[in-house]
């Protein structure tokens, strides 16, 4: 299965490698000079999307980002989202909720922090925990969980029919790569304070979580907002395929520079004579 293809309803994510580098022939030092120059042209529709939405474009991005800890989340908002203007960014992380937050309906929190037209969003964790982690913790009903698989679809389909182009993507790690880096926090002074006891409680319950994963994907990926699975055990491959995923998606808007809504060579006599 290529790891830049859409989820489909068979998907199965055990046959996805977390090692696997598919679609890119090269190295760590190939993806890093790959991610430097595509982050030129994706800076430069960043921009133009940015500046579209000035004079009435309603069109934006939302890049949700879902992975076990330690898979990469923040390397990807750093060397990838890193390299636009952040003028056009808009980013939040979701933590656990408030408890103003489980007073409302699951997506109140999140429809507050949806990208504003011209934009970039990015999620870190989203709505999708709703689904997984009280699938896995009982923190809802299964009903409760079944039901909202379609109200997740329903939602999806209401942004992209306002103007939100929708990726979704799962960074893929293994359970012996996570082990891994979560030593190396510990080992690392510097990293103690990336470190959370509450991982580990996670991480007994990695086959649950799996499973959790498998069938949200299978049950929301959709034609018009897709899931896509990125093997993250090497970050440098995560970052480029999210990258390119991203680059896609701005190259299918094809943002174009606004027109000027007054007269340019009038306006160049009025500066050369002020």
């Amino acid at each position: 299965m290529s790891t830049l293809t859409p989820v489909t309803a068979d998907f199965e994510l055990a046959r996805i490698d977390p090692s696997s580098t598919a679609e890119f022939d090269g190295d760590k030092k190939d993806a890093e000079k790959a991610l430097a120059k595509n982050g030129e042209k994706l800076a430069a529709l960043q921009e133009r999307l940015f500046a579209e939405s000035k004079f009435g474009g309603e069109r934006r991005v939302l890049l949700v980002l879902q992975a076990m800890d330690t898979a990469g989340k923040g390397g990807i908002l750093r060397h990838v989202i890193g390299g636009v203007d952040p003028q056009g960014v808009q980013i939040h992380a979701f933590k656990a909720p408030t408890d103003e937050e489980k007073s409302h309906d699951f997506l109140w929190r999140i429809r507050k922090e949806l990208p504003e037209a011209g934009f970039i969003g990015v999620f870190d964790r989203s709505h999708y925990e709703d689904v997984l982690i009280h699938r896995v913790r009982g923190f809802s009903t299964p009903e409760t969980v079944e039901e909202r698989y379609g109200i997740i679809q329903k939602f999806e389909e209401e942004l992209v029919a306002n103007g939100t182009v929708i990726i979704k993507v799962m960074l893929h790690i293994s359970a012996d790569e996570q082990k891994e880096r979560l030593q190396e926090r510990l080992d690392r002074p510097e990293k103690h304070w990336k470190y959370n006891p509450g991982d580990v409680d996670e991480r007994l319950l990695w086959e649950e979580y799996q499973e959790a994963y498998e069938i949200a994907l299978r049950r929301t990926t959709t034609e018009s907002a897709p899931w896509y699975v990125i093997p993250a055990n090497h970050k440098w491959y995560a970052r480029w395929a999210v990258q390119q995923l991203l680059l896609d998606a701005l190259e299918r808007i094809d943002p174009q520079w606004p027109s000027a809504d007054y007269d340019v060579e009038a306006e160049k006599v009025r500066l050369a004579d002020s």
